[in-house]
């Protein structure tokens, strides 16, 4: 999902809150600064709403909970507040909270053209440094085409995996779950990729 900075303007993560909750459109912060969320796609949505819904499957008995789009996450404290496509959380505290899920267990980001480059670095560099995430996942919506990274026991590595057939399975071994390809793109007709409407 692409970002256009709001102002130049610093602002304080409080003055953040207080205009996210007042806001339609949504911002995500980073160190002062705000950046407003770009519209997506349809396929983008659709995608969207199948991982939510597999994932729910899985964890809403397990006593945890699955968020989509509208619900940030405090990445680094105090600090940098994105908004990801869909959430896992299994922290009390995230759901008994309100606005913000601080101990994430899965992250997912479904990739557009404008947010391809941001998603794979500096959102993959500062997601891999929460401590409770194990897993975050990049899903392609022009293509069968996921990437998934996925924490181990040594500080500081992940492993990666992607995955491009619709029969395969993605394992989630850390959580103890699969999740068939086929589920994520259940439905998609794939498009070609947006083009901008002008040079502007």
């Amino acid at each position: 999902m692409g970002q256009v900075q709001v102002s130049e303007k610093k602002y304080s993560v409080a003055e953040y809150f207080e205009m996210e909750e007042k806001s339609e459109t949504r911002h995500e912060y980073y160190d002062g600064e705000i950046f407003a969320m770009a519209g997506t796609t349809m396929n983008h949505n659709r995608i969207v709403g199948r991982v939510r819904g597999f994932l729910e499957k899985i964890f809403l008995h397990r006593g945890c909970d699955v968020f989509a789009e509208n619900i940030k996450i405090e990445a680094i404290k105090n600090f940098y507040y994105p908004y990801p496509d869909v959430i896992v959380t299994c922290a009390p505290e995230d759901i008994n909270g309100t606005y913000i899920v601080r101990h994430p267990s899965i992250l997912v980001e479904v990739l557009s053209k404008s947010s391809a480059s941001y998603d794979h670095g500096f959102k993959l560099r500062k997601y891999q440094e929460i401590p409770s995430l194990q897993y975050y996942m990049l899903v392609a919506q022009y293509e069968c085409y996921i990437e998934l990274y996925t924490r181990t026991e040594q500080e500081g590595i992940w492993t990666y995996q992607t995955f491009d057939k619709p029969e395969s399975n993605i394992s989630f071994d850390l959580l103890d779950f699969k999740m068939p390809v086929s589920a994520v793109y259940e439905g998609i007709m794939f498009l070609e990729e947006e083009k901008p409407e002008s040079d502007f």
